[in-house]
C-alpha cells in the first residue's frame, strides 16, 4: 500500500497529487488489484504485459479483446477524460457535504457542463450501496416528501405544477436509520401500508427496534417488531423513542438537493439519494478515507449515457 506520508490530504494536495498520471495510475491499480496481480478483465488471464508507452496492458489468451487500460471494467470506460480529471473530481464529491454542482465542475477541470454531469452521474454509481444485510438493534424509519416548494414557485409555475396539497405531486422517500450505523434511502411509489411493511421488513432484521412517526401504514409490525411510535402532533421525542436521526439526514439531503443541484429530476433522484447516503455513512472518516472507500468500488460498474437519460434506441 502507498505510503500515507505520500498521499494528499486537501482539496488542493489531491489536485496536484492526481495531476500526474503515475500517481494515478499507483491508485488505480491498488484498487482494483489489491493483491497485485494484474488480471484481464475479459478473460480474468494473470498473463498480461504492461506497455508503458501505450499505458495499456496486452493479455495473450484467445479473445477478441486482447488490450485493455485501468478504465477497462470499471465507471470510467469509454470515456476520452484522463484519470486526471476523474480522480479530483471523485475527491470533490465525496468531500462537499452539500454535493458539488456540475457547472462548478465544468469550470473546475474545464469540461462542457453535459460532459460534467455525466460524469458525476457516473460517480454516484460508485457511491451506492448494494448491502443486503438488514439493519438489527435500534432502527428509526420516516418518509418524506422531494419536490418544489409552492410558496416560492410563479403563480403559472404553480398552477401547471401543483394540483393538490401535502406530498400531491412530489416523489415520496422511505429512510432507515441503524443508531450508531448506516442510513439508508430509496424512492418509493407511495405511502401505502403494503409499501412501506414490505420495505421495513426487506430491510429491518425480526425483532429489532423500530422507531416511526403515527402514520397508520405502520400498525401491524408490532408482531415482528418492537415497534414504538412518536405522536408528531404532540411531541418529537418520547424517551428513547424518536426519528431525530432520520430527521437529521432529510436535513441535509434537502439541503444539497435546493442549495447545489436546484432542481433534480425524479427520475435520477435515487441517484443523489445514493451520493448523500455515501457521504452520511461516511461522515467520521476524512476526505482521504471516502475517497480510498469510493475508489474501491468503481469497478464491474458501467453506465452509459444512453442508459442514464433513459433511451431506449
Amino acid at each position: 500500500m502507498m505510503n500515507t506520508n505520500e498521499t494528499p490530504k486537501t482539496l488542493l494536495e489531491a489536485v496536484k497529487f492526481f495531476g500526474d498520471y503515475e500517481n494515478c495510475h499507483k491508485f488505480m491499480v491498488e484498487a482494483r488489484w489489491p493483491d497485485g496481480i494484474v488480471k484481464c478483465p475479459t478473460c480474468g488471464s494473470d498473463h498480461v504485459t504492461y506497455m508503458a508507452n501505450t499505458r495499456r496492458w496486452k493479455c495473450y489468451g484467445k479473445h477478441s479483446r486482447p488490450q485493455f487500460s485501468l478504465k477497462v471494467g470499471t465507471i470510467f470506460e469509454d470515456s476520452p477524460l484522463p484519470l486526471e480529471k476523474w480522480l479530483p473530481t471523485l475527491w470533490l464529491i465525496v468531500s462537499c457535504k452539500n454535493g458539488v454542482s456540475s457547472y462548478e465542475v465544468s469550470r473546475g477541470i474545464g469540461v462542457t457542463q453535459k460532459s460534467a454531469w455525466f460524469m458525476l452521474h457516473r460517480l454516484r454509481l460508485a457511491m451506492q450501496n448494494g448491502s443486503l444485510m438488514k439493519m438489527n438493534g435500534e432502527v428509526e424509519v420516516d418518509e418524506t416528501f422531494i419536490g418544489g416548494k409552492a410558496r416560492n414557485m410563479h403563480k403559472e409555475r404553480r398552477e401547471q405544477a401543483i394540483h393538490g396539497t401535502g406530498g400531491k405531486d412530489k416523489t415520496a422517500v422511505m429512510g432507515f436509520l441503524e443508531r450508531g450505523g448506516p442510513v439508508t434511502a430509496t424512492v418509493i411509489a407511495d405511502r401505502k401500508k403494503r409499501t412501506l411493511q414490505s420495505l421495513v421488513k426487506s430491510r429491518v432484521k425480526a425483532g429489532a427496534a423500530l422507531y416511526t412517526d403515527a402514520l397508520a401504514s405502520y400498525d401491524g409490525l408490532e408482531g415482528e417488531f418492537f415497534h414504538q411510535v412518536v405522536d408528531h402532533a404532540v411531541e418529537y421525542v418520547n424517551g428513547n423513542c424518536h426519528t431525530n436521526g432520520l430527521e437529521n439526514f432529510w436535513s441535509l439531503l434537502k439541503r444539497s438537493l435546493k442549495g447545489t443541484y436546484v432542481q433534480v429530476a425524479p427520475f435520477h433522484l435515487f441517484r443523489y439519494l445514493d451520493e448523500q447516503t455515501f457521504r452520511y455513512n461516511q461522515r467520521k472518516t476524512n476526505d482521504f478515507a471516502r475517497f480510498i472507500a469510493a475508489l474501491a468500488t468503481v469497478v464491474n460498474r458501467r453506465l452509459t449515457y444512453k442508459k442514464l437519460i433513459g433511451a431506449t434506441v
